[in-house]
């Protein structure tokens, strides 16, 4: 039995011919010559004690173990060059890839992001905005903005802020034939949702100012994001159901106003998530230090 890995040259050649079935292929992408892959492979043969091509007279092929040991051999290589990539991005101190909500991107992050590259010009911001949390072994992501308990196995979770809750409208709602002026009259409105994570915002606040349930039937609309909510209820189309903030920066421009005084405090809030390998780069303390400066002021 074999004591130690087999040569990495011809190993390389292997994955290459395997996964094109050319040797000519191999060649081109390996910037060797045909008769170079040709003989890492044969050697690789002879080393391992099994054949793994067949040379057909119209073109190459896996043998029975050829085909087994690829899949194998494949996955190693794209793990070391993605180790590779995650290697060189941790280096890369001029760009800093922060993955958060969509949410959170366009209605708090985005507006505030100048600052930071006005502070710090030589960093290359980019913002990696999805619905799912990210998966900082796979790559490409410096650092997450977080919602939830903070609670992260395997992650140092910096504390940013909390969000209250509370209905948002457009001013226009306050004067028109049917004003808002207490909570009861929300019965009469579109109540605008957002599915998901806060879906139950709604039945939490109108628990909390002593009103009857969200009927099972009424005018409502629901969105997927915080984003669309909060713009259709500055279009005048019913009532969201804020988080400060998704609506802070829209309620001191006018755009919104908060018909009622009741704010919920959330439970959860938001963190500033990154691996603990990386916690202290540079770029990420800065932006760390940034954020923790921008809440203060907020």
């Amino acid at each position: 039995m074999l004591t130690r890995l087999p040569s990495l040259n011809g190993l390389r050649a292997f994955e290459c011919a395997a996964r094109h079935l050319s040797f000519t292929r191999a060649a081109e992408e390996l910037n060797v010559t045909q008769t170079s892959i040709s003989h890492q492979i044969r050697r690789l043969e002879d080393e391992l004690g099994v054949r793994l091509f067949m040379r057909l007279k119209d073109g190459l092929a896996l043998t029975e173990e050829g085909n087994a040991y690829f899949p194998g051999v494949r996955s190693a290589f794209m793990e070391l060059r993605h180790s590779t990539e995650r290697l060189l991005e941790a280096n890369n101190q001029s760009v800093l890839t922060i993955s958060t909500l969509v949410s959170v991107a366009s209605k708090w992050l985005l507006p505030r992001l100048p600052s930071f590259r006005e502070a710090f010009p030589e960093i290359d911001v980019r913002i990696s905005a999805s619905t799912e949390l990210v998966d900082f072994r796979k790559g490409g992501i410096d650092a997450a903005i977080r919602y939830g308990n903070g609670n992260w196995p395997g992650l140092r979770a910096d504390w940013l802020m909390a969000d209250e809750i509370f209905p948002v409208c457009s001013p226009s709602l306050l004067t028109g034939p049917d004003p808002i002026r207490t909570p009861a009259d929300l019965a009469r409105h579109t109540l605008l949702h957002v599915s998901g994570q806060t879906a139950d915002d709604w039945s939490a606040w109108l628990n909390a100012a002593s009103q009857p349930p969200l009927p099972a039937k009424g005018p409502r609309l629901t969105f997927d994001l915080a984003m669309m909510a909060v713009q259709s209820a500055i279009d005048g189309q019913g009532v969201c159901i804020g988080r400060s903030t998704y609506v802070e920066d829209d309620l001191r421009a006018g755009r919104l106003v908060a018909p009622f005084d009741l704010r919920l405090k959330s439970d959860s809030g938001f963190y500033f998530v990154t691996p603990h390998e990386n916690a202290g780069s540079k770029k990420i303390v800065a932006f760390r230090q940034w954020l923790s400066q921008v809440v203060r002021v907020v």
